[in-house]
Protein backbone atom coordinates (compact mmCIF):
# COMPACT_ATOMS: atom_id res chain seq x y z
CA UNK A 1 0.00 0.00 0.00
CA UNK A 2 2.86 2.60 0.95
CA UNK A 3 4.36 1.82 -2.41
CA UNK A 4 1.08 3.15 -4.62
CA UNK A 5 1.30 5.85 -2.33
CA UNK A 6 4.47 6.82 -3.45
CA UNK A 7 4.53 5.99 -6.94
CA UNK A 8 1.62 8.56 -6.75
CA UNK A 9 3.79 11.35 -5.44
CA UNK A 10 6.63 10.51 -8.03
CA UNK A 11 4.22 10.42 -10.52
CA UNK A 12 4.13 6.99 -11.63
CA UNK A 13 1.32 5.38 -14.15
CA UNK A 14 -0.12 2.30 -12.56
CA UNK A 15 0.71 -1.01 -14.31
CA UNK A 16 -2.41 -2.12 -16.55
CA UNK A 17 -2.65 -5.22 -13.27
CA UNK A 18 -3.33 -3.12 -10.91
CA UNK A 19 -5.88 -1.14 -12.89
CA UNK A 20 -7.83 -4.45 -14.03
CA UNK A 21 -7.24 -5.18 -9.65
CA UNK A 22 -9.20 -2.02 -8.56
CA UNK A 23 -11.68 -1.99 -11.33
CA UNK A 24 -12.15 -6.02 -9.88
CA UNK A 25 -12.49 -4.67 -6.82
CA UNK A 26 -14.63 -1.82 -7.01
CA UNK A 27 -17.36 -3.93 -9.14
CA UNK A 28 -17.03 -6.49 -6.11
CA UNK A 29 -17.58 -3.43 -3.50
CA UNK A 30 -20.43 -2.71 -5.88
CA UNK A 31 -22.26 -5.90 -6.00
CA UNK A 32 -21.21 -6.61 -1.81
CA UNK A 33 -23.44 -2.87 -1.20
CA UNK A 34 -26.57 -4.25 -3.08
CA UNK A 35 -26.28 -7.31 -1.45
CA UNK A 36 -25.68 -5.55 1.77
CA UNK A 37 -28.60 -2.84 1.19
CA UNK A 38 -31.71 -4.78 2.65
CA UNK A 39 -29.53 -5.23 5.35
CA UNK A 40 -28.59 -9.29 5.25
CA UNK A 41 -25.68 -10.22 3.44
CA UNK A 42 -26.61 -14.10 3.38
CA UNK A 43 -25.98 -16.92 1.60
CA UNK A 44 -27.61 -16.68 -1.45
CA UNK A 45 -26.32 -13.27 -2.20
CA UNK A 46 -22.44 -14.86 -1.55
CA UNK A 47 -23.06 -17.25 -3.86
CA UNK A 48 -24.60 -14.78 -6.59
CA UNK A 49 -21.64 -12.54 -6.34
CA UNK A 50 -19.03 -15.20 -6.58
CA UNK A 51 -20.87 -16.43 -9.79
CA UNK A 52 -21.22 -13.46 -11.40
CA UNK A 53 -17.48 -12.69 -10.60
CA UNK A 54 -16.82 -15.84 -11.80
CA UNK A 55 -18.42 -15.42 -15.07
CA UNK A 56 -17.72 -12.17 -15.80
CA UNK A 57 -13.87 -11.79 -15.14
CA UNK A 58 -13.14 -15.32 -15.72
CA UNK A 59 -11.40 -16.17 -12.41
CA UNK A 60 -11.36 -19.05 -10.12
CA UNK A 61 -14.29 -19.46 -7.37
CA UNK A 62 -11.37 -19.10 -4.92
CA UNK A 63 -10.47 -15.77 -6.55
CA UNK A 64 -14.10 -14.80 -6.64
CA UNK A 65 -14.63 -15.61 -2.88
CA UNK A 66 -11.41 -13.59 -1.74
CA UNK A 67 -12.40 -10.55 -3.50
CA UNK A 68 -15.61 -10.66 -1.88
CA UNK A 69 -13.84 -10.93 1.26
CA UNK A 70 -11.76 -7.76 0.17
CA UNK A 71 -14.96 -6.06 -1.00
CA UNK A 72 -16.47 -6.59 2.37
CA UNK A 73 -13.79 -5.58 4.13
CA UNK A 74 -13.84 -1.88 2.78
CA UNK A 75 -17.04 -1.17 4.68
CA UNK A 76 -20.46 -0.27 3.90
CA UNK A 77 -20.46 2.28 0.29
CA UNK A 78 -20.67 6.13 0.92
CA UNK A 79 -17.80 5.33 -1.75
CA UNK A 80 -20.16 4.81 -4.66
CA UNK A 81 -19.06 7.48 -6.59
CA UNK A 82 -15.16 6.29 -6.13
CA UNK A 83 -16.44 2.53 -7.58
CA UNK A 84 -18.70 3.81 -10.39
CA UNK A 85 -16.19 6.18 -11.72
CA UNK A 86 -13.73 3.68 -11.94
CA UNK A 87 -16.61 1.52 -14.00
CA UNK A 88 -16.72 4.31 -16.43
CA UNK A 89 -13.46 5.03 -16.78
CA UNK A 90 -12.76 1.27 -17.92
CA UNK A 91 -15.88 0.06 -19.44
CA UNK A 92 -17.74 1.02 -22.27
CA UNK A 93 -21.53 1.08 -22.43
CA UNK A 94 -22.33 -2.45 -23.01
CA UNK A 95 -20.29 -4.01 -19.96
CA UNK A 96 -21.70 -1.16 -17.99
CA UNK A 97 -25.36 -2.59 -18.77
CA UNK A 98 -24.16 -6.20 -17.84
CA UNK A 99 -22.88 -4.44 -14.21
CA UNK A 100 -26.39 -3.38 -14.07
CA UNK A 101 -27.87 -7.14 -14.81
CA UNK A 102 -25.26 -8.29 -11.91
CA UNK A 103 -26.58 -6.37 -9.61
CA UNK A 104 -29.98 -7.33 -10.28
CA UNK A 105 -29.13 -10.75 -9.94
CA UNK A 106 -27.89 -9.93 -6.48
CA UNK A 107 -30.57 -8.45 -5.65
CA UNK A 108 -32.83 -10.74 -6.42
CA UNK A 109 -30.48 -13.85 -5.52
CA UNK A 110 -33.24 -14.45 -2.10
CA UNK A 111 -35.89 -14.54 -4.70
CA UNK A 112 -37.55 -10.90 -3.86
CA UNK A 113 -36.28 -7.62 -4.48
CA UNK A 114 -35.90 -4.83 -1.71
CA UNK A 115 -36.83 -1.38 -2.39
CA UNK A 116 -33.45 -0.14 -1.11
CA UNK A 117 -31.92 -2.87 -3.31
CA UNK A 118 -33.87 -1.24 -6.40
CA UNK A 119 -32.99 2.37 -5.28
CA UNK A 120 -29.10 1.42 -4.90
CA UNK A 121 -29.53 -0.01 -8.67
CA UNK A 122 -31.46 3.33 -10.12
CA UNK A 123 -28.88 5.17 -8.42
CA UNK A 124 -25.70 3.10 -9.75
CA UNK A 125 -27.38 2.95 -13.18
CA UNK A 126 -26.95 6.75 -13.54
CA UNK A 127 -23.66 7.25 -11.86
CA UNK A 128 -22.54 4.67 -14.68
CA UNK A 129 -24.59 6.44 -16.98
CA UNK A 130 -27.04 3.40 -18.07
CA UNK A 131 -30.33 4.89 -18.83
CA UNK A 132 -33.61 4.26 -17.26
CA UNK A 133 -34.94 2.34 -20.43
CA UNK A 134 -31.39 -0.21 -20.27
CA UNK A 135 -31.58 -0.79 -16.75
CA UNK A 136 -35.68 -1.97 -16.94
CA UNK A 137 -34.33 -4.25 -20.24
CA UNK A 138 -31.16 -5.64 -17.97
CA UNK A 139 -33.91 -6.11 -15.04
CA UNK A 140 -36.20 -8.04 -17.43
CA UNK A 141 -33.33 -10.42 -18.47
CA UNK A 142 -32.54 -11.23 -15.44
CA UNK A 143 -35.71 -12.05 -14.35
CA UNK A 144 -36.37 -13.73 -17.47
CA UNK A 145 -32.77 -15.73 -16.23
CA UNK A 146 -34.03 -16.44 -12.81
CA UNK A 147 -37.29 -17.66 -13.74
CA UNK A 148 -39.59 -14.77 -11.80
CA UNK A 149 -41.18 -13.41 -15.07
Amino acid sequence: MLDKLLSLFKGDQPSAPALKDDLHLAVAALLVEAAWHDNVFDLPEREAIARVLVEHFAMSDGEARDLIAAAAAQGRAGQLFGYTSKVVKAWEEPERIKLIEMLWEVAYADGMLDPYEDALIRKVAGLVYVTDQERGFARKRVRARLGLT
